[in-house]
């Protein structure tokens, strides 16, 4: 009986039209972001860069072909290890992000 973290993280991956919405976002984000540091000069949001890299890392694991299964459950992990690790710093140290 597989575990539920197999059937979540490690199944094979959505296909390349998820993963291109996931590389959109994450680009639309980096774009929004670099237009307000670079045009506005408002200092970097920090919070937005970590979104933009679970983004990224979860477009990228979808986009994998399907047989690259294990490949694509550590970009998931990684994914949500970085937001998870918002949150983490969130709460914890809300002056590191907002800074």
């Amino acid at each position: 009986m597989p575990s539920l973290v197999d059937q979540t993280l490690f199944s094979e991956p959505s296909g390349r039209p998820l993963g291109l919405v996931f590389l959109c976002g994450a680009l639309l984000l980096a774009g929004q972001q670099g237009y307000y540091v670079m045009v506005e000069g408002a200092t970097p949001f920090f919070a937005v860069l970590f979104v933009i890299v679970g983004m990224a890392l979860s477009g990228v694991a979808e986009s994998l072909p399907e047989p690259r299964r294990r490949a694509a459950g550590v970009l998931r992990l990684t994914a949500l290890t970085v937001l998870v690790s918002l949150l983490v710093i969130g709460l914890f140290a809300p002056d590191l992000i907002t800074a």
